[in-house]
């Protein structure tokens, strides 16, 4: 779902990991710490609303990495990831296909059947003028009343800007600041809850991540989460 092609996000499928952690490296953490903090982050959120999740639709899946995480830190009974990368999606069905998951084309997502969407890093490589055409997928995608969290990285944050730039896939991003990634969501109809930002410290900073869940209202962090709503 990129302004780089769908073609070229088949050219990292053999690679898209070290690509990734090539970049990461330089925060002290890899790709799975990130991935684990945004999703124990959503549930929060989620059973703060006490909303379902029993069906998850994960938009731009990739590799399917993220599939392990929304089973066993959601609970969700059924994932189901979608990406437009054939190749990305083959890794996704042989590493973590299951009887509780499924990766499909992005436009072949079922409709009106996910209680939440999660998506993380998709939108910036979108083209500007095709994002209101992938945020109608997920919207047509969700049930009534289901709930989107839309992660992207953080262009306010000086270290975001510094790690994309190392990774191959991501330096021509456009990213979207949280104002802009709000707009986007309200301009196709989505209701708009709340805006967490987080992932404010480095490894050698640590000890100060306790502080972290009474940041989220700052708008600095490396990540921030855009949760919204599908009306009626």
């Amino acid at each position: 779902m990129s302004t780089n092609t769908a073609s070229e996000f088949d050219s990292y499928a053999e690679d898209y990991e070290q690509a990734l952690e090539k970049g990461l490296r330089y925060s002290g953490e890899d790709s799975a710490y990130f991935a684990r903090g945004r999703i124990e982050w959503l549930g929060r959120r989620l059973a703060g609303l006490d909303a379902p999740r029993e069906r998850v639709l994960d938009f731009g899946c990739g590799t399917g990495s993220a599939t392990p995480l929304l089973l066993e830190i959601l609970g969700a009974e059924r994932v189901i990831g979608t990406d437009v990368s054939r190749s990305l999606l083959r890794r996704a069905r042989a590493e973590h296909g299951s009887d509780r998951s499924d990766f499909l084309p992005a436009d072949e997502a079922p409709e009106a059947w996910a209680d939440v969407a999660y998506c993380n890093g998709v939108f910036h490589h979108i083209a500007p003028e095709h994002r209101a055409a992938a945020l109608s997928r997920v919207l047509a995608a969700l049930r009534p009343r289901g709930l989107f969290a839309l992660w992207e990285n953080n262009p306010w944050n000086p270290g975001t800007r510094w790690v994309m730039r190392r990774i191959e896939f991501d330096r021509d991003a456009v990213t979207l600041t949280p104002p802009a990634a709000r707009r986007m969501l309200s301009s196709v109809g989505f209701e708009v809850l709340s805006t967490d930002s987080l992932f404010y410290f480095p490894r050698p900073l640590r000890a100060l991540r306790k502080l972290e869940s009474r940041l989220t209202n700052l708008p600095l962090g490396a990540q921030y989460m855009v949760l919204a709503r599908r009306a009626q």
